[in-house]
């Protein structure tokens, strides 16, 4: 029996076509698929079902699993516990398609989980309209910045120096060929967020946009409200958000952003291999037109009926080249499925739970740390669920023998900031259990 919701077609439109081309069923038309494999199977002829598991099992023991270790590194991308019911449904036959979720023919069920996802995030940034989702929340990043480019017609765009490095990186690479000018601005070293005096020194009249993270990379919590106070109404204020944060801390569209950005891979999504993640994308609605991306609205059809449709795609293959805003082809759409479905289990009380034990199991960590006095603090500003600390140990040899312990250390941030040598960025989730934390602290202990 097929879905219909998840198809272009009616039931009669299907049947008029099988009677057009001569066949009563979907399945005659498979009629002239081999139905018996004739080879031999390099398998064993006789095994129980109970050796195969415990065979099969062995041989995925010569892999990694994330889930046999104890994380304590964010930086990005993180570890949360994702309900069993998420890939149950998203795993259901009408939601699974090769095909890309682009086209104007999409199907009803797919409309409607994209403008349910696109309602959750203008719901959790406070922002007024979302699209359907990004490639990655660096690349989500990059794309703001040439919205504010084209809706200022200015061409500096001034980042936080604790936005993640990989997402300047990437708007650096995105802003060049179009002759616009990227401008890092200072972190204040005592707090950790962003420098306001350096940044009033840093806006001029060609300034766009400012982007800041909330929380920015270091895990500092920015005080938005002081750095719009600060930039003139013309100037855009991008944030470059955690969604997970966002249970707990005051929605950026509150407190006066233009463009809400963001990684959503915390939303439903497992690590692997730091991805496929998706990226987040909202704003306020007067900017809708210079959005990137595709929105879905709801309608009704010609009897009355609620619908959905793709109102607004501004991509070069739909619209006048040159007023396409960007040439992203598609948007990740089971991403965002897995988003909907899980942000849908949590509920409201449900999110704001996990934002509230990511943030309490973070500063038990920071504070049992501190004790064993084999760590000093760096930033004195507020942190969520990450924050840096300079450690008397090699943070190599620590990562090195917590990995013979099946645990993940924190980050060495000298990776990407050569002054930052043996600082450490420790992330803790709800996934942290007090005795993980407890055993990951006594074993820092003992180490001279």
């Amino acid at each position: 029996m097929l879905d219909y919701r998840f198809l272009p077609h009616t039931e009669k439109e299907v049947n008029e076509m099988l009677q057009k081309i001569g066949v009563e069923k979907i399945n005659d038309l498979y009629a002239d698929v081999p139905q018996i494999f004739e080879g031999e199977l390099n398998i064993p002829e006789t095994e129980s079902e109970m050796d195969l598991r415990r065979d099969l099992y062995e041989l995925s023991e010569t892999n990694k699993n994330i889930c046999d270790n104890g994380i304590f590194r964010g930086a990005g991308i993180y570890q949360h516990y994702i309900p069993s019911a998420v890939y149950q449904i998203a795993s259901k036959r009408g939601f699974l398609t090769a095909y890309t979720p682009y086209q104007a023919e999409v199907s009803q069920g797919t409309l409607q989980m994209m403008f349910e996802f696109q309602t959750m995030i203008c719901e959790i940034t406070g922002m007024e309209v979302a699209n359907s989702s990004m490639y990655d929340g660096a690349t989500a990043t990059a794309e703001a910045a040439l919205m504010a480019a084209r809706v200022t017609k200015k061409d500096k765009t001034i980042i936080a120096e604790s936005v993640h490095p990989e997402y300047i990186e990437t708007t650096k690479t995105y802003l060049e060929p179009q002759n616009l000018t990227l401008q890092t601005t200072e972190i204040d070293k005592v707090t950790g967020r962003i420098n306001l005096e350096s940044l009033k020194e840093k806006i001029d009249e060609n300034t766009n946009s400012v982007i800041v993270g909330y929380p920015n990379f270091f895990g500092i919590i920015e005080d938005l409200k002081s750095i719009r106070e600060i930039i003139s109404e013309k100037i855009m204020l991008i944030v470059v958000v955690n969604p997970i944060a966002l249970g707990l801390l005051e929605a950026p569209g509150n407190l006066g952003a233009d463009i809400v950005v963001g990684e959503g891979q915390p939303l439903g999504s497992y690590p692997s291999l730091g991805g496929p993640g998706f990226g987040l994308f909202a704003s306020k609605k007067k900017y809708i037109r210079n959005m990137p991306g595709r929105i879905i609205g709801e309608t009704v059809d010609e009897e009355g009926k609620r619908a959905f449709a793709m109102v607004l795609q501004t991509r070069e293959q739909h619209i006048r080249r040159g007023k396409a805003t960007s040439n992203i082809c598609s948007n990740q759409a089971f991403n965002a499925l897995l988003a909907t479905i899980h942000t849908s289990l949590l509920g409201k009380r449900g999110f704001k739970q996990v934002a509230l034990q990511n943030y309490h199991k973070a500063h038990y960590l920071a504070d049992k740390l501190m004790k064993t006095e084999k760590f000093e603090p760096v930033f004195e500003g507020p942190f969520f669920n990450e924050f840096v600390l300079k450690s008397k140990i090699s943070i190599d040899e620590i990562n090195k023998k917590l990995l013979e312990e099946k645990y993940f250390g924190p980050l060495n941030l000298k990776r990407f900031f050569k002054e930052m040598d043996n600082h450490a960025l420790f992330c803790a989730t709800e996934l942290n259990r007090k005795e993980d934390i407890d055993f990951l602290v006594s074993f820092l202990e003992a180490l001279i």
